[in-house]
């Protein structure tokens, strides 16, 4: 039984609350994941952000995995077709840069970023697209990209070997007052359905700390998941033989 952590919008506009999560993983032990937007909404680069960048790079060189989370989050000038806003619906608010890119787009933004990141010092394992959102063959262009590990709203794809792991993930939205009570309760009762899964993963999103509700949700949720669970990080999954749970 594990558990996988990742904060996702790893950002200069997020500095603090990035920060913050990733004390608060501390306490519980766990070496989450980061998940890292090379210029968020096209107008916050890393490289304006050396102090920042440092610290994630600092973060990497102690044993974080770095995910490429996009190439800058939103879906600017990137018209959805109906069925695209059929998949979108309730899941974002225009940041699902990949939802909408067929495999050539998708794979020279992968590269790019890619890229950017690894002329940062913090050259990525695999990539995440923002709110789980893209065309179907996700796992193939991610390989083609030379990563090791992606995921989408049901499962842990790892390309090179073949497999996908079956994992629920368990997030939060607090957008509004009223979706932060709505998330508070749905992270309770998927964490409840899914205590018998091999693979959890919980999501933390800066914005997570902007309501009481889903802060306290989020620490209610480590603290039972990271005590009955072990912790796994992203590159283990990469390499594991005890891939039982594969489906």
């Amino acid at each position: 039984m594990r558990v996988l952590v990742s904060i996702h919008d790893v950002a200069p506009p997020f500095a603090a609350e990035v920060e913050s999560l990733w004390q608060l993983c501390q306490e519980y032990d766990v070496q989450a994941g980061l998940l890292v937007v090379p210029d968020w909404h096209g107008g916050a680069p890393l490289r304006e952000a050396p102090t920042f960048t440092a610290w994630v790079r600092a973060r990497a060189a102690e044993g974080a995995d770095i995910l490429l989370h996009g190439e800058r989050h939103d879906e600017v000038n990137l018209p959805r077709s109906p069925m695209d806003h059929m998949r979108a619906v309730g899941r974002t608010d225009g940041e699902g840069e990949f939802l909408t890119l067929g495999t050539r787009e998708a794979l020279l933004r992968m590269q790019r970023g890619v890229r950017t990141l690894t002329n940062h010092g913090m050259p990525p394992i695999g990539f995440v697209p923002p709110a789980w959102l893209a065309r179907p063959g996700l796992a193939r262009v991610v390989r083609l990209a030379g990563l090791l590990v992606t995921e989408d709203a049901a499962r842990v794809w790892l390309p090179r070997r073949g497999l996908a792991i079956t994992s629920p993930v368990v997030r939060w939205s607090a957008r509004t007052t009223w979706r932060a009570g709505l998330s508070r309760v749905v992270a309770r009762t998927r964490s409840a359905w899914e205590s018998r899964s091999g693979l959890v993963r919980v999501a933390l999103h800066p914005a997570d700390l902007r309501h009481p509700w889903t802060m306290d949700s989020l620490r209610r949720t480590l603290d039972r998941e990271c005590t009955r669970r072990r912790p796994v990080t992203y590159s283990e999954l990469a390499v594991q033989d005890d891939v039982g749970y594969a489906a």
